[in-house]
């Protein structure tokens, strides 16, 4: 009998042992840090990286420990057509891209990125908490799986070259670097140049052996890539209100709770409205500086610029609608 009770109190001792050890293992499982890939083509010395960061330690954060971001700058993980292609893969769960690389798989969110298709700054921030943004968002969601989570001002784009720029005929044959996306070409083919699509990280060494005469980007990035090292004038055209949009991967998006849906949203947002800020300001200071750097800051006048372009904003290359257009137009007006 006492063998008997002996091997009974032996066996609840160890039923007791197995349930706690899975309780444990169910607690770990529960508790466990899912870490994620954010991608992107920027420097370290951005904002967008820095509140990149910002934005990593706060998903941390608000969702207690079961996230962590690791943030990949300076195309690390790629160029920006392979980290579009990774979100859909989930091998990248954020990333940031520019309107016309998302209008590969969605033709009308390239509007934004087209070249004088927003009267100024006030116009774009109108666009960007606009009912027709959230709904082409929407659009882009229902045909990639993927969601724009927020967007980033990224500044309006200039001409880099080595003679000054101060009409559409000083165009005429410029071979100038763009990003390997369609719309970035309307500008340069509408004044006659020749846009020539490399990759971000191999501007500067084409620019400094001539494989190009110019190329285009805000001021930012200008300074944060030393593109002015290789190219001494600026020629302020503000052909592009540029922005970047933070889209996260379907694979990412489909395993998020509604709660935590929320909380990616929210910071993102967040982030977008910081980089805004600190972009104006750049753009506010950086004349001064590219000056005392010994840089030729050119003004130009956009408007004639401006009126070669715009007969391309409906034609066979745009990716939207007349009354998407017409929308946009509207808006802030």
């Amino acid at each position: 009998m006492q063998n008997a009770s002996n091997r009974h109190n032996k066996f609840q001792r160890w039923v007791s042992r197995s349930l706690l050890l899975a309780g444990i293992g169910v607690a770990g499982l529960a508790n466990a840090t899912e870490t994620l890939n954010f991608a992107h083509v920027y420097e370290t010395s951005e904002p967008y990286h820095e509140w990149a960061l910002w934005a990593a330690d706060e998903i941390e954060k608000r969702t207690d420990g079961r996230y962590q971001v690791e943030v990949h700058p300076a195309s690390s993980l790629g160029k920006e057509a392979d980290i579009n292609e990774g979100l859909s893969l989930g091998t990248v769960d954020l990333i940031y891209t520019g309107n016309q690389f998302a209008a590969r798989s969605y033709g009308p969110i390239g509007i934004a990125g087209a070249p004088y298709m927003f009267r100024d700054f006030d116009h774009w921030q109108a666009y960007a908490h606009s009912e027709l943004f959230k709904e082409i968002a929407q659009g882009y969601q229902d045909a990639t799986g993927n969601v724009p989570l927020a967007m980033n001002y990224y500044g309006k784009r200039h001409v880099t070259s080595n003679e000054p720029i101060e009409k559409p005929a000083d165009m005429q044959d410029l071979k100038i670097r763009t990003p390997n996306a369609p719309l970035y070409m309307m500008f340069p083919e509408a004044v006659g140049a020749n846009p020539t699509p490399i990759a971000f990280s191999e501007v500067y060494l084409a620019l400094q052996q001539g494989v190009v005469d110019a190329q285009e980007n805000p001021l930012p990035t200008i300074k944060a890539k030393a593109f002015y090292e290789v190219q001494d004038t600026i020629n302020l055209t503000g052909h592009i209100t540029d922005s970047l949009i933070t889209i996260a991967g379907g694979p990412l998006w489909n395993r998020l709770s509604k709660e935590d849906r929320e909380i990616f949203r929210d910071v993102y947002q967040e982030a977008g409205e910081k980089i805004t800020q600190d972009i104006l300001q750049s753009e506010e200071d950086l004349v001064a500086w590219f000056e005392d750097q010994g840089v030729t800051v050119n003004e130009v006048d956009a408007t004639p610029f401006r009126e070669a372009v715009v007969p391309f904003h409906n034609g066979e290359n745009a990716t939207w609608t007349q009354e998407t257009y017409d929308r946009l137009q509207a808006l802030g007006s």
